[in-house]
């Protein structure tokens, strides 16, 4: 019973704690930013057809549609051109600032509202890679996906440096203008009934509002730590129970896909990935897919192998060495899938929730390779520095010296 009670307060310790996976988080966070971004930015002439006014779906179907499913998109609160490119630049920007890391809580609040409202607005616009979309950025905004490779990072870094150096931290002045603006925009939404449609949204952009508020005033005007350290401990069970939701997720869809797959007769006699390679649609590369599919043995290990892979996907997490093998062969799969089918936007969102799962050596690994690139990038474009007279310099006894 000790040792019972031993593990669950460790456990319970280790939750509320820290916010864990902090590498595997900033992954999902690049991931799903970077594919929302690219497809809006390859997108961007075709907006107006897509999203905007010029589509098919017009904005009376539309309404119709959220009258009756009561989903959130912010395009149904004005009907104006104009109103629609802010929008639409503003989830290019949300997308931007959430893949640096920049104000990332507010970026993730503003990325889900971009991708909430274009997505909600024209439902029939998809690959599938969009559902993952729409999911994940809503768990996002739950997530401390800026502890590391962010702009939030190196600011904290350097005020901590500074916190010990000097003992004074620089006062945050675009925080509280964030938090003001969105604010005002919250309350005047609200004035216009702009919310009434669906309450889930609005609930929880009031109450990161409201979580923003009360961390900036602990934190200022607050005589103990005790608050904050509170509210520290909610948000690591927040971030926690939505790596955890992540996770979990990732696991359904290649499940139910798996298991869907083998009821299909398409994918029992393994002729399913022969098909889709013979539609214009999804042949970018047509003498590619006619040098695949010319293959039958080739077609039926791909349709197999495909269905035993995500049937398994989920029971190999209990096995470490099995789990990053299949990794990297679905990952390997879905970037063939980009470049035969010509899906990239549905194999980055597929790859970004397949990151969850990635070990953190492997990723402190590619860190620290991107940092080596980005270092003699910037070195080798930088001047030569001509050394000048050498300033003088106090060792650790007080004598002045020269530096080397």
């Amino acid at each position: 019973m000790n040792r019972i009670s031993l593990l669950l307060s460790r456990g319970v310790a280790q939750v509320t704690g820290s916010a864990l996976g902090p590498y595997q988080s900033a992954v999902i966070r690049i991931g799903f930013a970077a594919t929302w971004l690219l497809f809006l930015l390859r997108e961007f002439p075709h907006r107006q057809e897509l999203y905007g006014p010029d589509g098919p779906w017009s904005w009376e179907l539309a309404h119709r549609l959220i009258g009756e499913n009561h989903a959130f998109t912010a395009l149904m609160w004005s009907d104006s051109g104009a109103w629609f490119e802010v929008l639409y630049v503003l989830a290019v920007l949300a997308s931007a600032a959430l893949l640096l890391g920049w104000r990332t809580r507010t970026a993730s609040v503003l990325f889900m509202v971009g991708v909430l409202s274009l997505q909600n607005r024209s439902v029939f616009v998809g690959d599938g890679g969009d559902n993952v979309l729409h999911l994940m950025s809503l768990y996002l905004v739950f997530t401390r996906c800026g502890q590391v490779w962010s702009l939030d990072a190196r600011r904290a870094a350097r005020a901590e440096s500074a916190r010990a150096r000097d003992g004074r931290v620089p006062a945050d002045r675009v925080g509280p203008v964030l938090w003001a603006v969105s604010g005002a925009a919250l309350v005047a939404v609200a004035l216009t009934s702009g919310f009434e449609s669906a309450w889930p949204v609005p609930t929880l952009l009031w109450a990161t509002w409201a979580g923003l508020g009360l961390w900036w005033a602990a934190g200022r005007w607050a005589r103990s730590p005790q608050p904050r350290m509170l509210l520290d401990v909610i948000a690591n069970v927040l971030h926690n129970g939505a790596l955890l939701v992540i996770m979990a997720e990732a696991c359904l869809i290649y499940a139910t896909a798996g298991w869907y797959k083998i009821q299909g007769s398409r994918w029992q006699d393994g002729t399913a990935v022969y098909y889709p390679l013979h539609l214009d649609y999804f042949s970018p590369w047509p003498g590619l897919a006619g040098l695949m599919s010319a293959s039958g043995t080739l077609m039926m290990l791909v349709a197999y192998g495909t269905v035993m892979m995500q049937v398994a996907f989920p029971f190999t997490l209990f096995n470490r060495r099995v789990k990053n093998v299949l990794l990297v062969l679905m990952m390997m799969e879905h970037a063939a899938i980009a470049v035969v089918l010509g899906l990239p936007f549905f194999s980055l969102a597929m790859i970004a929730a397949d990151a969850v799962f990635l070990p953190t050596a492997f990723l402190l690994l590619v860190g620290g390779g991107v940092a080596r690139a980005r270092d003699r990038l910037f070195r080798r474009g930088a001047r030569p520095v001509v050394p000048g007279p050498r300033a003088p310099e106090e060792d650790s006894a007080g004598r002045v010296g020269f530096t080397a």
